[in-house]
């Protein structure tokens, strides 16, 4: 791989966003909005809305996330912010908090399909947790899964698989499903 940098995502860069994610919103007119609306908004802001909504987000000061590039080429993408603004997680069986810490969160983890298996996703987890410690998070949480059975197809790791969790110092702090722990990378 060549040059790896990240960005915050700022209305500046938006448009790498958009070419990130491309014209479906990368998975069905997400526009990584799902964790950050009440399910009826985000099903009905499917497509433009949802996308509307991000790039609001994205002028409205904090940075929602982090835009990597590879060679000036937006290649992938991670949610991550204070858990208070993932209102989605608080409501799933799964991944509701597990304690009162104000932990941040990394939701979601894309890596546009020419510049996967490169090794992106655990550079993107270093950026968040850099990310989110510069800000005064206590410690990034994520809700990876396990691949029970070898490989999986990619549309199903949008959260990002546990393995490079691991190598980044991540410890599994519950897990209410089999494959999915919460795992927490403190401060």
């Amino acid at each position: 791989m060549k040059a790896f940098s990240v960005r915050p995502l700022t209305l500046a860069n938006w448009s790498d966003f958009e070419t990130l994610f491309g014209p479906k919103g990368a998975c069905g007119g997400c526009w990584c909005m799902l964790w950050r609306l009440p399910r009826k908004i985000y099903e009905a802001g499917k497509g433009e809305g949802n996308r509307l909504a991000m790039q609001a987000l994205a002028t409205s000061g904090l940075p929602p996330g982090l835009i990597g590039y590879v060679d000036g080429t937006p290649a992938a993408w991670c949610s991550v912010g204070p858990r208070s603004g993932f209102p989605g997680l608080a409501n799933s069986r799964i991944l509701k908090p597990t304690d009162d810490l104000p932990v941040w969160s990394l939701s979601c983890l894309f890596v546009q399909k020419n510049f996967r298996r490169l090794g992106l996703s655990e550079k993107m987890i270093a950026a968040a947790a850099d990310f989110a410690r510069l800000h005064g998070a206590p410690a990034l949480e994520a809700y990876p899964i396990e691949p029970r059975q070898g490989a999986m197809p990619d549309v199903f790791a949008w959260t990002g698989i546990a393995a490079p969790f691991v190598r980044l110092g991540f410890r599994e702090v519950v897990r209410r499903s089999e494959g999915r722990p919460i795992m927490r990378l403190e401060f």
